[in-house]
C-alpha cells in the first residue's frame, strides 16, 4: 500500500480505508491510486472484516473525479480502452468483496470518484452545503467510463441515470438520497455513525421505481433514445458534442445486459476520450486549473464596499455576500438600491436555497446610502458608469476616507488605469477589477494593472477573484483590455453583414455553425445595444474600428435590445422571435469566416502587445469571458489546428474582398 492510503481497523472489527492524496489539496484517480486501491482491497478482504467504510481525509472531499491531467496525455484508444478495462477490473473487486462497503462521502464526489461509490454496496452523504455528487463528464467530451452507466442505471434507474449523465448537474446529499444515488444524508458529524450503521444493519438496497426500470426495457428504449436525442440537440449539435449522442446510442444498445454494457463503455468512452472535442475540452478544463493557479496570495477581503447600485454593483455585491463576505453598498440615495436589493434576494434564494443560509446573505448584504462602510472595507470597488471624469472625482472622496492598506478597484470595462489614477495620492492601490455580465453567470473577471498599480496590489486583487469564485486573469490596461476589444470586432462584423442585406438569424446560424453558445446578433441584443455602442466607439479611436450606422439608429430609436423589447430582434418573454435561419443562398462557412476571423485576428494582436502574456492565457481569457466555442480549445489554438498559413491567406483574400479591417496582424508570425 503506498502513502495515498491508509488502512485502520477498530475494535469493532470494521475496516477504514483513508484516501489522502500525497501532495495534493484534493483526491484524484490517478493509474497509482487506483493500482494501490487494488492492492488495498486485497489487504483488507485477507483481514475479514466485519465490513468496509472508504472515506477521504481531505477537508474539500471525498474524489473529484479522475485525473484529468492524464487524460490530456493519451492519445491512442487501444492504450485508453487498457487502462479503463483495468479500473473496471477494481472496481469489480470492490463490488464482488462479501462483507459490506460503504462509502462515505462529504465535499466533492464527482465523476470517477462517484463511479467508485457506486461500487460499494452503500453510501452515507454530508447534508453540509459543499456536498457535490455527480456525473461531470460530459463536459470534458465524454460520459462515465469506470462502470458509472452500468451501476447508476442500477442504483438510480435508467431516465433518472441518464439525465443525471446528460446534463452534468451536481446534487446535494439530500437530492442524491431522494434519486437513490445514496442511502443515508446525514449532517457530517453523523457520517461515522450512520456508516457504523448501514454495516451492522445491512439494509436491502431500495430498487428504482417501476417507471425508471420500464424505460430501459428493449421495446422502449428507441423511443426513450429519440426522446433524448431530441432534447440534448436543444443544447449542443452532435458534430461539435458527441458525447452525449454516444451515450444515449451505448445504452440503447446495451442496457439491461452488464457484461456487453461495460465492453460497450470502455470502447466508447476510449474512442471518445482520444478524439478532438474530447481533448480540446479537456485543454479548457486545465486552462481553468491555470488561472486558479495564477492566484499566489491568500489575502481575503473581509469586507468589500461597493460604490454603484446598479446592474453591474449591485450584482458583483450580492455576488461578494453570497459568497460570505460582508458588503456594503453604496449609491446616491436609498431609492436607488432598491432593485438591487431586490435582485440579491432574488440570488440568494436560488442558489442557496437553504433559508437559513439565505438569510445569513441577506444580514451580510447592506445597503449603505451614505458611504459609511468605506472607511472599514478592506476593498472598494467603484462600479458607476464609464466616464473618466466622474470616476476621478468619485475616487478624490472615497481615498482619503480609505484605511491604510484597502484596495481601491474600478469595474470599468475599457477605460485605461492610468487616465483614472492620475491624482490619486496612492495610485499603486488602484486595480481594475472587470467583471462581466452576468454576475453570476459569467465566471471570469479581468484583473487590470495599470503603469502605477502596485505589484503587491495585483497580487491581492487576483487573489480576492479566485476567493470569490471567479477565474482571475491578469491583463495589461489598454483600451478595452482582451474581452471586449477582441469580441467587439466580431459583433461589428455581423452588424455590417446586416447592413449587407443579411437576415439577423443567417448571421448567427454562421456563428452557431462554427460552435459559438449564441450567435453575434442575438448576443448584441442581449447585452444591450447602447452599451455595445459605447464600447464600440470607446475603441473606435484607438483600433481604427468602424462603428456601423445602424446601431446608432436602433439606439436612437430607442431599440436596446432585449432590455427594450425590441433590438435586431423583437423579444418576449426574454427571448427572441426568429424565423428560421436556413437559406441555401447564404454560404455560412464564408460567413463565419468573416466572423470568426475578425476576432481570432485581433486575440492575436492582444498576444503580440502584450496584452495577455501568453498564448494560453489568450485562450482562456476568451473561452471565459466571450464563449469561445470551448471544443475548439480556444481561439489561438483553433488558428493553430487549421494552419496559420491557411488563415494568414484567407485573412488577405477577406482585406481585398472587403477592406482594410481584415489586413492580418503582425503577430500572426509568433504563433507560426
Amino acid at each position: 500500500m503506498n502513502n495515498d492510503w491508509r488502512l485502520e481497523v477498530d475494535d469493532r472489527n470494521i475496516a477504514w480505508l483513508h484516501l489522502d492524496r500525497a501532495g495534493s489539496g484534493t483526491n484524484v484517480l490517478t493509474t497509482q491510486i487506483l493500482e494501490a486501491l487494488d492492492e488495498a482491497l486485497v489487504a483488507v478482504a485477507q483481514r475479514h472484516p466485519k465490513g468496509l467504510v472508504i472515506l477521504s481525509d481531505k477537508p474539500s472531499g471525498f474524489i473529484a473525479g479522475a485525473d484529468v491531467k492524464s487524460f490530456a496525455r493519451l492519445t491512442d484508444a487501444a492504450e485508453a480502452e487498457a487502462l479503463i478495462h483495468r479500473a473496471h477490473d477494481i472496481f469489480h473487486r470492490l463490488e464482488s468483496l462479501s462483507f459490506p462497503t460503504v462509502a462515505m462521502i462529504h465535499g466533492f464526489c464527482l465523476g470517477g470518484g462517484l463511479e467508485l461509490a457506486l461500487a460499494c454496496r452503500y453510501r452515507v452523504a454530508s447534508t453540509e452545503p459543499d456536498t457535490r455528487i455527480g456525473f461531470p463528464e460530459v463536459r470534458l467530451g465524454i460520459f462515465p467510463g469506470f462502470g458509472g452507466t452500468v451501476r447508476g442505471v442500477r442504483r438510480m434507474g435508467h431516465l433518472r441515470a441518464l439525465e443525471l449523465m446528460l446534463s452534468g448537474r451536481n446534487l446535494d446529499a439530500r437530492a442524491a438520497r431522494r434519486q437513490g444515488l445514496v442511502e443515508l444524508a446525514v449532517p457530517r458529524r453523523q457520517l461515522r455513525n450512520a456508516a457504523v450503521k448501514l454495516i451492522e444493519e445491512q439494509p436491502t438496497p431500495r430498487p428504482p421505481p417501476l417507471a425508471q426500470r420500464l424505460a430501459g426495457t428493449a421495446p422502449l428504449r428507441p423511443l426513450v433514445a429519440r426522446l433524448m436525442k431530441n432534447q440534448v440537440r436543444k443544447r449542443a449539435r452532435p458534430d461539435h458534442y458527441p458525447a452525449p449522442y454516444r451515450l444515449i446510442d451505448h445504452w440503447r444498445r446495451t442496457a439491461g445486459r452488464a457484461g456487453a454494457m461495460y465492453q460497450s463503455e470502455a470502447r466508447t468512452v476510449a474512442g471518445l476520450l482520444t478524439g478532438a472535442t474530447a481533448q480540446n475540452l479537456i485543454r479548457v478544463f486545465l486552462l481553468q486549473d491555470r488561472l486558479k493557479s495564477l492566484a499566489e496570495s491568500n489575502f481575503q477581503a473581509r469586507h468589500v464596499h461597493v460604490v454603484g447600485g446598479g446592474v453591474m454593483g449591485g450584482d458583483i455585491a450580492a455576488w461578494c455576500a453570497m459568497r460570505g463576505l460582508t458588503v456594503t453598498l453604496q449609491d446616491r440615495a436609498p431609492e436607488y438600491l432598491t432593485r438591487a436589493v431586490q435582485r440579491a434576494h432574488d440570488l440568494f434564494r436560488k442558489r442557496l436555497k437553504d433559508r437559513y443560509r439565505v438569510q445569513e446573505a441577506v444580514d451580510r448584504y447592506i445597503p449603505d446610502p451614505e458611504g459609511l462602510g468605506a472607511a472599514r472595507a478592506d476593498l472598494v470597488i467603484e462600479a458607476i458608469f464609464e466616464d473618466a471624469d466622474a470616476k476621478r472625482a468619485l475616487y478624490a472622496e472615497l481615498e482619503p476616507r480609505m484605511k491604510p492598506g484597502a484596495l481601491l478597484a474600478t469595474n470599468t470595462s475599457g477605460i485605461p488605469l492610468e487616465l483614472l489614477s492620475r491624482d490619486l495620492e496612492q495610485s499603486g492601490r488602484l486595480v481594475g477589477l472587470h467583471f462581466f455580465n452576468p454576475v453570476a453567470k459569467m465566471p471570469l473577471v479581468e484583473v487590470v494593472r495599470g503603469d502605477n498599480t502596485a505589484p503587491e496590489t495585483l497580487a491581492l486583487a487576483t487573489a480576492f477573484a479566485k476567493g470569490i469564485g471567479k477565474l482571475p486573469l491578469p491583463v495589461k490596461s489598454h483600451p478595452g483590455f482582451l474581452v471586449n476589444r477582441v469580441l467587439m470586432p466580431y459583433l461589428v462584423e455581423a452588424v455590417i453583414l446586416y447592413e449587407e442585406g443579411m437576415r439577423p438569424e443567417v448571421i448567427d446560424e454562421a456563428a452557431l455553425a462554427f460552435g459559438m453558445p449564441m450567435g453575434p446578433i442575438e448576443l448584441a441584443d442581449t447585452v444591450g445595444l447602447d452599451i455595445a455602442l459605447s464600447v464600440a466607439r470607446e475603441l473606435a479611436e484607438p483600433f481604427g474600428l468602424e462603428v456601423p450606422g445602424v446601431l446608432a439608429t436602433l439606439v436612437e430609436e430607442g431599440r436596446l435590445g432585449r432590455k427594450s423589447g425590441r433590438g435586431f430582434y423583437h423579444w418576449e418573454k426574454g427571448k427572441p422571435k426568429k424565423e428560421k435561419a436556413a437559406d441555401g443562398g447564404n454560404d455560412l462557412e464564408a460567413l463565419g469566416d468573416r466572423l470568426i476571423l475578425r476576432l481570432v485576428n485581433e486575440a492575436v494582436a492582444c498576444l503580440r502587445e502584450g496584452i495577455i502574456e501568453e498564448a494560453d492565457l489568450v485562450d482562456a481569457g476568451i473561452v471565459f469571458g466571450t464563449g469561445f466555442a470551448p471544443f475548439h480549445g480556444g481561439p489561438l489554438h483553433w488558428a493553430r489546428q487549421q494552419g496559420v498559413d491557411k488563415l494568414v491567406a484567407r485573412l488577405e483574400a477577406l482585406a481585398r474582398e472587403q477592406g482594410e479591417r481584415f489586413q492580418p496582424d503582425e503577430g500572426w508570425k509568433m504563433l507560426a
